[in-house]
This record gives structure tokens, sequence and C-alpha cells, in this order.
């Protein structure tokens, strides 16, 4: 199957609109609220964060999300609305009761995300008054002002788009994300929004995201911090007009591998843009004796802040890689791992092994960095990733509430 990469993220896929505006929640020189639009009702599932501690628009989108149908995703920046009682609940309920108004839909058809600082009031009046210029703003261009609007300490926008063709129609999916801090995802992601015109039922357009999550999203790690606001929606509208995806046959699994395809770049793109990084991180476990055990060696390396500081500091301590894959409860024999750095091999058999200093110093250099672990156990693999952990990640989060 050929998967063609488009333009447009979340507007990319047919009978889709989006817009971003100002709205002064903190940064008046910033887009700050953003708004997703079908033009028909859609199929809508979702993921959340594990965290106990949820921010108010999650509750409320999750409530609105029961009948498996939304037409519209409103989300703002710059306060999360969470740890605000039950005045953040009335706040994302109002949120979601303007847009409805305004796009003359049910308010159980609008889903509702925030993103932000934790624990100060959500400046709903600023908010309602802007929703009109969003609406009105709404626009098949407007992808990229939506991705643009969600953006907290991203220093970049983060959106991905393709095409297939599925039994003879032309299917696309689109996606948007932001995070660069505070990620950890557990069961969930960080702020997500997929669109597309397949027609696909509720039930497996959530085991597709559950899918697509633990293969890309739940494989991803900035700094170990699980979100309070995480979410993962997904929107299907139908309008590419194919049969209904409805059973595991050779649709779903065409259209599973396009939501994964997109969700891949969208974690890439986050790992890249790490608060303070300049590294990419890929970790890649492989010959694994279960799924599982790849799984969790690979997000306990990429997780390591012993080996981020490494990698930033261009250092090949291969040590710090074969000890996080020690504690992260993966099943494997100690005395059969090979560990690489890009190409250049730095340990086999869990012990040391004459390598060229210099050659994996060059591997180091580079704005990706490449480590691959083989267990020689078995035939499973995972792939995780994160970045460096540097200075500026500290004076990026010393001060982010001011």
């Amino acid at each position: 199957m050929i998967y063609r990469p488009v333009a447009g993220g979340v507007t990319a896929p047919k009978g889709f609109k989006a817009a971003g505006v100002a709205a002064g929640i903190k940064d008046p020189t910033r887009k700050e609220l953003a708004l997703i639009y079908s033009a028909v009702p859609a199929g809508a599932a979702g993921l959340f964060t594990a965290n106990r501690v949820k921010a108010a628009p999650l509750y409320v989108t999750k409530e609105h999300l029961k009948d498996g149908r939304a037409q519209a995703v409103v989300i703002n920046s710059g306060n999360a609305n969470a740890c605000n009682g039950s005045q953040g609940l009335k706040d994302a309920k109002a949120m979601a009761h303007e847009v409805a108004r305004l796009l003359r839909l049910s308010p159980e058809n609008v889903l509702v995300a925030s993103t932000g600082v934790i624990g100060q009031p959500l400046p709903l009046v600023k908010i309602i008054k802007s929703l009109g210029q969003a609406v009105a703003a709404l626009s098949e261009q407007g992808g990229r002002a939506a991705a643009e609007a969600i953006m907290t300490t991203d220093t970049r926008l983060k959106e991905a788009a393709l095409q297939f063709e599925l039994e003879g129609k032309v299917v696309t999916v689109g996606g948007m994300a932001k995070g660069a801090g505070m990620i950890h995802p557990q069961l969930a992601t960080m702020l997500c929004f997929l669109t597309t015109d397949a027609a696909v039922t509720v039930p497996c357009l959530q085991e597709v995201i559950h899918a697509a999550a633990a293969s890309s999203f739940n494989l991803l790690t900035v700094d170990g911090d699980t979100s309070t606001n995480d979410m993962l929606v997904i929107l299907a509208n139908g309008q590419a007009e194919n049969p209904a995806i409805n059973k595991r046959d050779a649709a779903y699994y065409l259209f599973r591998e396009a939501v994964l395809k997109v969700c891949t770049e969208l974690t890439v793109a986050i790992a890249r843009d790490g608060e303070g990084a300049t590294k990419l991180l890929e970790v890649r476990v492989i010959n694994a004796a279960s799924r599982e055990d790849a799984y969790l060696a690979a997000r306990a390396v990429a997780a390591s802040n012993l080996v981020k500081t490494a990698i930033f500091g261009q250092d090949a301590n291969w040590g710090r890689i074969i000890c996080a894959a020690g504690y992260s409860g993966a099943k494997f024999n100690p005395d059969r791992i090979d560990i690489f750095i890009g190409t250049e091999q730095v340990a086999q058999n869990g012990s040391m092994l004459p390598f060229s200093e210099a050659a994996a110093a060059q591997a180091l250099a580079g704005s990706k960095v490449s480590i691959l672990i083989d267990f020689n156990e078995g035939t499973h693999e995972a792939t995780a990733w994160g970045c460096d952990l540097t200075y500026d990640y500290i004076r990026i989060n010393a001060g982010y509430r001011t």
C-alpha cells in the first residue's frame, strides 16, 4: 500500500475546517484558541491521561464521547484549566456550549481541551469573546493556524497528513499535536487531534487509536512527567464514502497503519522539539523474547536522565544504557545483550568491547542519535523516542509559570 504525504494537517480530510486565533489568554501576541469543525457529525473516540489528577476539559470530553459522536473540538493554550474545582468544570462546559451556540450544534457534540499552566483560573470571558472570531475564521486551509494555536513551549508546530486508497476510494488521515515538556504518556498522549474522512464504526475507531498510541505516543518521553491534560481524540466523518470499516478485515488494517504513520510522525516531531533539546533520540530494542520486554526496555532507556545527559555531552557511556534496560522490568539475559550507538558496536554479550571512540563521537554529534539494543532472545522489537536533557530544559521550566 502506498501512503502519500499531503499538506493540510487536520483539514486535509474532506469535510473538515479549522481555525486558530488570538485570545489574550497568556500571550496577546500569539494564537491561543483553536477550533476544528466537521461539516457533518463524525464518529469519535478518545484516550486520556493516566494521571490521577485530571483537568476539567477531560471530564467534559469523556462525557461528550459516550455516544461516540462529535462535530467540533475547541482547544485553548495558555491555561490548563486543571485543579480549578467545580468552576473549572463550569468553564469547560461553557466553552462547549458557546461553540455549540455559534455553530448550531448540540453541546454534547463539542469536545473541549486545554493546555498551559495548572492551577490558575481560566480567563473564560476572553475565550468566549474570541470564539466568534474562531468560528468566522473556520477554513479548509485553517489546519496550520489551529496547530499554531495549541502550542505552549513548542518551538515549532506539529501536523501531519497522508492519503491512500481504500476499496476504490481516496481516504485521508490528518493530525496535529502539541508537546515539548511534561511528556511521558501512559495509556494516552499529550494533546493530539486526528481527523479522517474514512467511514469507520466507533468500536473500530477506538481500537485503532489505542493500537496506534501504544506503538507511538506511549513510546515517547521527554522528561518523565505525565500531564494532567493528556488527550488523544479522533473524528471520522465518512466523507470519503468508503464502505464502513466495521471489523478487523484488510481495510481495517490498512486504515490502522495509516493512523499509526500519522501518530508516529507526530511522535517524532514532539521528541525532536523537546524542551531545550538539541538531539532527537531513537532507541530500538530488537530480538526480545516478547513485545512487552522490548517496549519496557526501549522506553526506560529513552527516559533515563543519565542516558539523556550522556547524549547531550556526546559521551558513549553504554553502561548507562544497559543499566536502564536492567531496571526497566524487561526480562532478558544480560550476558547476551549487544549495544550499538549509530553503527558503532560499543558492547557485546553484556561486556566491554573495544570500539572507536571517534566513530561513536561522530554518531553522537548529529541532530539524531540512534541506539540499538539486541537482546538475542527472540523475534520481538520496539522503538522509543526521546531527546537529550540540556541546560535549557532547566531554564525553560524554572520560569514557566511567570
